[in-house]
């Protein structure tokens, strides 16, 4: 089972790395671009935080199921919680402004800080951003 949750959890990050350039990107577009801000937007940010937040959920589970806990383990988790966060920071900010006060601004700054806490926190665990665990 553990082996199982690894390749889950290892395979997922490839779908939150690939959300994570669709949200920059339709967020610096937007930025860059003096667009109003739009339903897109929210989706891409909602997907980006929605697919972190499922990494962050199968990684504990394997903690529950097992996975033995080190040192770096632990700085890995506090790094992938801290990068959920921040990823859903601008979504919910967001919709809570009045439609004019809406801006990517935050998007844009929250997934490149998220990202690069992803990348921190899988350095922590001895693996490349993009190695495999197969």
């Amino acid at each position: 089972m553990l082996i199982g949750l690894l390749h889950t959890h290892s395979g997922l990050r490839y779908l939150v790395l690939l959300a994570a350039v669709v949200a920059l990107a339709y967020a610096l577009t937007g930025w860059l671009g003096k667009r109003r801000y739009d339903r897109g937007m929210r989706i891409t940010g909602m997907a980006f935080a929605g697919l972190l937040h499922l990494q962050v959920v199968v990684g504990l589970v394997m903690l529950v199921a097992g996975w033995p806990l080190a040192g770096h383990v632990i700085a890995h988790i506090f790094a992938m919680i801290f990068a959920a966060v921040v990823a859903q920071l601008p979504v919910s900010v967001m919709k809570r402004r009045p439609e004019e006060a809406r801006t990517y601004a935050p998007h844009v700054v929250c997934t490149l800080i998220s990202v690069a806490l992803i990348w921190l926190g899988i350095n922590w665990v001895g693996r490349g951003l993009l190695e495999g665990s197969f």
